[in-house]
């Protein structure tokens, strides 16, 4: 046995995996996967059923929850697919910086600074306006396979 110590740099997460295997067939629309590793919510699932001895397939269309863009993808329906997960949470709006960040307040009373404006710009501008007329807003934040973007607003006027 040697005297030495032994000091490990974890470079992971608490070894939670960002995506969880389901196979294709139990998929179904609405739900979740990932497309071209992108977390994708379904929006079309077709299934076909092939020769003697082929598997039956699963068409899936996707759409990308941060991007907006459609991805599709065939997988055979026996074969297990990655299901991002993908998380919601609220948050109440604080500021809006110059520089294109928000900074929000955690249920636990800390600050969240590193989110960016929505891409929307619809739901840019009604976050705009609410905060410019002093309202109480509360984000949503949706976030999946390590990225996180605003992808709704409430207000909850307690004025």
């Amino acid at each position: 046995m040697s005297d030495e110590e032994h000091h490990f740099e974890s470079k992971a997460d608490a070894g939670a995996s960002k995506t969880y295997p389901q196979q294709a067939g139990t998929i179904r629309k609405n739900g979740y996967i990932v497309i071209k590793n992108r977390p994708c919510k379904v929006v079309e699932v077709s299934t076909s059923k092939t020769g003697k001895h082929g598997h039956a397939k699963c068409h899936f269309v996707g759409i990308d929850i941060f991007t907006g863009k459609k991805l599709e993808d065939i997988v055979p329906s026996s074969h297990n697919c990655d299901v991002p997960h993908v998380n919601r949470t609220d948050y109440q709006l604080i500021d809006i910086s110059e520089d294109g960040f928000v900074s929000l307040l955690t249920e636990n009373g800390n600050t969240k600074d590193d989110l960016r404006v929505p891409t929307d710009e619809a739901l840019l501008a009604q976050m705009k306006g609410g905060f410019d007329e002093g309202k109480d807003l509360i984000v949503s934040v949706m976030s999946a396979m390590g990225e996180e973007q605003i992808c709704g607003l409430k207000d909850i006027g307690k004025n």
